[in-house]
């Protein structure tokens, strides 16, 4: 008998919050909503958030409350809701003065897909896989940065974008060692070229010249050889570092 009254005060007290919510404002709704995100309660600032969205739709506390509603999402740990969100305020409001968040929520969210707590605990190389959510990250991120470049968001966008660009171009020169291993020489040579196009800067770059002298020279295309060595030496001119690292990348075993 407890048990049955005690779920039905909850019952009675969790309807009575939905009914109260009709009698708020947008002002009102919005003010509860971020006083809930405030405390952590993620479940009541959605409930509050969505009813203001619903109910006054055009107002500017349904803006923000949908530029809020990214935040709960991403907290809750919804990251496709939390990007259906960022999404659909950056078609809606385009010349919203707060848009630069939008993109940076958009971006930190797929940089977070990637699991690199597993590469911490468990030793794995997440750049011997193959990028996913990586690219779209890098198109917002890099949105923040160019578009946004005074935004309060714009530096740690720009710290995240080398990162990330970083391991892309390490992706890259994985896979061009898998194809030297095989004995694709011209298939590493060009994956090592297009690295270098793509990501110049990155310290992959240094091992894509590598990749490419070694794999000329084995194909015997002299002058290419000469002529990526001419680039390596300009460059890198620790000849003795340069015979390390050639060593080091191809001895698989």
């Amino acid at each position: 008998m407890l048990l049955v009254v005690a779920t039905a005060l909850t019952g009675c007290a969790h309807h009575g919050k939905k009914r109260d919510l009709g009698r708020f404002t947008a002002e009102g709704l919005y003010k509860d909503a971020h006083k809930s995100l405030n405390n952590g309660d993620y479940e009541q600032a959605v409930r509050n958030y969505e009813a203001l969205t619903a109910r006054f739709p055009f107002t500017d506390q349904a803006r923000q409350a949908r530029l809020d509603l990214i935040y709960v999402y991403y907290r809750k740990g919804e990251n496709e809701a939390a990007t259906d969100a960022a999404e659909q305020f950056l078609r809606e409001n385009p010349t919203h003065p707060r848009i630069d968040y939008a993109w940076y929520m958009k971006g930190l969210i797929d940089y977070e897909r990637t699991p690199w707590a597993f590469e911490r605990w468990f030793g794995v190389d997440m750049a011997k896989r193959p990028p996913e959510s990586l690219a779209s990250s890098i198109t917002a991120f890099t949105t923040v940065v160019k578009q946004f470049p005074k935004s309060e968001y714009a530096h740690d966008a720009q710290r995240r974008l080398i990162y990330l660009r970083n391991r892309l171009a390490q992706y890259q020169i994985n896979v061009a060692r898998y194809y030297f291993k095989r004995g694709a020489y011209d298939a590493a040579a060009q994956r090592a070229q297009r690295t270098i196009e793509q990501y110049d800067g990155a310290p992959a770059v240094q091992d894509a010249l590598e990749i490419m002298i070694e794999c000329y020279k084995r194909l015997g295309l002299k002058d290419l050889q000469h002529n990526v060595e001419l680039v390596y030496q300009a460059n890198y001119n620790d000849d003795s570092r340069r015979g390390e690292r050639r060593h080091a990348w191809w001895r698989f075993w």
